[in-house]
């Protein structure tokens, strides 16, 4: 060992564990109000259709995030972070997606990258502008697109606010045809691409982000073995996010079996969103994806880490405790690793680390 090294200060953290620290590498985490009154009509039995109708669903989200200014969107946001920094997060990709038009876009984009200014945190931003349809676009999908692809990407990405471009490609959201061309404006950026796939139906969605080489296809309930074949040969990660899966009361189970077969690197997220997700802690994600899905502790584990650092678009620099690398990690004072997906609703974390630096510390008994 070279002599400088052993020089450096020492600490006994008295038998704790060390992990690194956790990366939420799938999150809506900017928005504008939340939606907790729709929550309770569903549960009352009115349908998301219905509550489309009365001006709800995701256009009032759009609404709301429309209406905040720059100041009120980044002290909501802050909140959440501030929530899943406290669970041992470091790194986080915060999505665009509740604008769709480009001044609210471009705030969106503009909140996320102060969030990673201010907090002891590394934020990547995605763009997704192809997340839904506006109203003042209705009926004219194409149309949309053009200005997606045409007009808001080349502007924010000239303006330095996008890292990658994810797409939601469903039956209720894009085509295969119309994300495709989300993906090829952005190949013509030389940036990454992610996708919103497989979620609602077997839409081909998955196979289309592999041919482009996507960072990671998320969701995947209804993902079939040919498409996992194409994930696996592109390298891409197949990203789980069961907060949605609980929250949306879905039945289809992710094919686990298939993905570990083929070995296809699986990460974990907490999809942070006020609709179907509204989750700030990526340990609880960490419980249910064992228990609703069966994942063993070292896959969760390895999900919010080594696989997270790839979906997250650097791994190169995230994903392990070596030199070279970043160094952010948590300290759990537990018996053992496997209490992280074990207990939920309790403080775990005592202290935080990010690029050295001790930024957070939970009291004794706290």
């Amino acid at each position: 060992m070279p002599h400088e090294i052993t020089q450096w200060p020492r600490e006994d953290l008295e038998g704790a564990w060390v992990t690194l620290g956790l990366i939420d590498c799938h999150t809506h985490l900017v928005y504008g109000g939340q939606r907790a009154d729709e929550f309770a009509q569903r549960l009352a039995g009115v349908s998301y259709e219905e509550i489309a109708r009365q001006g709800g669903g995701i256009v009032s989200t759009v609404r709301a995030t429309r209406a905040a200014d720059e100041t009120t969107l980044f002290t909501q946001s802050a909140a959440r972070l501030e929530a899943l920094l406290a669970d041992s997060v470091t790194a986080i990709e915060i999505k665009s997606g509740y604008g769709l038009d480009l001044p609210t876009e471009r705030k969106m984009l503009r909140v996320a990258r102060q969030l990673g200014e201010r907090y002891p945190v590394t934020v990547r931003t995605t763009f997704l502008g192809a997340h839904a349809l506006p109203p003042e676009f209705a009926g004219r999908a194409d149309d949309y697109i053009d200005e997606v692809c045409n007009r808001m990407l080349p502007a924010l990405a000239d303006e330095g606010l996008v890292d990658t471009v994810d797409v939601f490609c469903e039956h209720i959201g894009f085509t295969l045809a119309q994300s495709e061309r989300v993906f090829e404006a952005a190949a013509k950026r030389g940036l990454d691409v992610k996708m919103h796939a497989e979620q609602l139906s077997n839409s081909g969605s998955a196979a289309l982000a592999a041919r482009y080489r996507a960072l990671s296809a998320d969701h995947l309930e209804f993902l079939d073995e040919a498409a996992i074949a194409t994930i696996k040969e592109a390298g891409t990660v197949a990203v789980l996010l069961p907060g949605a899966y609980y929250f949306i009361r879905e039945t289809q189970l992710p094919p686990l079996d298939l993905l570990r077969r083929y070995q296809v690197p699986i990460a974990i997220s907490t999809d942070s969103n006020p609709g179907t997700s509204p989750v700030t802690s990526l340990l609880l994600m960490m419980n249910m994806a064992t228990t609703l899905f069966r994942m063993t502790v070292p896959e969760v584990l390895q999900g919010v880490t080594r696989h997270a650092a790839r979906a997250f678009g650097d791994a190169e620099h995230y994903g392990a405790l070596a030199a070279g690398r970043r160094a952010d990690f948590a300290v759990w004072p537990v018996q053992s690793i496997a209490e992280l997906a074990y207990w939920f609703g309790r403080p775990l974390c005592a202290r935080v680390v990010c690029r050295g630096d001790i930024v957070f510390e939970r009291q004794p008994n706290a």
